[in-house]
């Protein structure tokens, strides 16, 4: 039975920040709880502001959103080397209006070819029993009628994964499917229907920014400079050794820090931790194929670009000739 929330992402934080906050109350004050029932209203209270949230955000999409100058070419042109477009998002269709019409304009459905708002993800690519209600926009009601077709211009709500192949028929590697969570956009998708995914991760700006300073790449350089002395010369047991490898280790912890302070002064990078890929990387790496910081940088490459993998290097590979 699973006793742990995995608390793992920015929409978390303030589920987190609340959690302790209560928590702490009631330790102060020595007041007896039950840590589910604190976690339980926790949740339920961040999920009942959306609403609100959505509200203030919708009222004031310039604060929170930055346009994209090239998103309408990189639209277009996929559009015209006959690339479909779809967006599925757990959104309200009325909030997502919002924030596309500021990015794309008032005509933005005119770049997708399927629209599917209030989708309930993950639960759309698990539950086969959720059928597509189409969103009749100018009366903002749901039709009872059945979903028989996926048509563009018009707007969908829920719907599952199966469905959404069966109608339109799309499949497998034919796929490449953007997300910006690794767990509720991409794990599903990947693992058990093949598709080619992409992960959004903001982060990867300010990570680029920081390993391309020179600083960094002259610590990095002398870092891995001083652990290949330490690992050479680690067996010599006479005195003198031992006290100038003693010496090396202490500024290699040293430099340690000061590397992983450079992106955050209390956590360090998202992607990786000294020498080892973080849980996040490694999920990351699982469940996407290739991952950039916005959907517009793809504007450097040609619409039918193939991205191939590196050939990582294991353990026992590290001194062969092909590596």
């Amino acid at each position: 039975k699973q006793t742990m929330a995995h608390l793992a992402d920015l929409f978390s934080l303030p589920e987190m920040c609340l959690l302790s906050q209560v928590t702490q109350y009631f330790m102060d004050h020595k007041l007896p709880y039950h840590s589910v029932s604190i976690f339980n209203d926790v949740k339920e209270a961040i999920g009942s502001i959306h609403p609100e949230m959505h509200r203030i955000v919708g009222a004031n999409i310039g604060n929170y959103l930055k346009k994209e100058p090239n998103l309408q070419t990189f639209f277009k042109r996929l559009q015209d080397n006959g690339k479909e477009i779809f967006i599925i998002t757990n959104s309200p269709f009325y909030f997502v209006d919002v924030g596309m019409t500021f990015l794309l304009g008032d005509n933005w459905r005119d770049y997708f070819d399927v629209v599917v708002a209030g989708a309930k993800k993950p639960a759309f690519f698990v539950d086969n029993m959720r059928p597509f209600r189409e969103l009749l926009v100018s009366e903002r009601v749901q039709s009872w009628e059945t979903v028989d077709s996926l048509e563009k211009g018009k707007i969908y709500l829920e719907g599952n994964l199966e469905e959404l192949q069966r109608l339109k028929g799309w499949k497998g590697e034919s796929v490449l499917y953007f997300g910006d969570h690794p767990y509720s956009d991409l794990a599903d998708v990947t693992l058990n229907h093949c598709w080619r995914t992409g992960a959004i991760i903001w982060e990867l700006d300010h990570e680029a920014e920081c390993i391309n300073k020179t600083q960094f790449k002259q610590t990095i350089g002398w870092l891995q400079m001083l652990q290949g002395l330490i690992q050479s010369c680690q067996d010599y047991e006479d005195p003198l050794s031992r006290e100038v490898i003693k010496c090396w280790e202490l500024e290699r912890d040293k430099l340690r820090h000061e590397t992983k302070a450079m992106f955050n002064q209390y956590f360090g990078s998202v992607f990786r931790t000294h020498d080892n890929p973080t849980y996040f990387s490694r999920r990351l790496f699982r469940f996407a194929d290739i991952y950039t910081s916005r959907l517009s940088n793809l504007m450097s490459y040609s619409a039918n670009h193939t991205f191939y993998p590196r050939r990582g290097v294991l353990p026992h590979e590290y001194k062969s000739l092909f590596v």
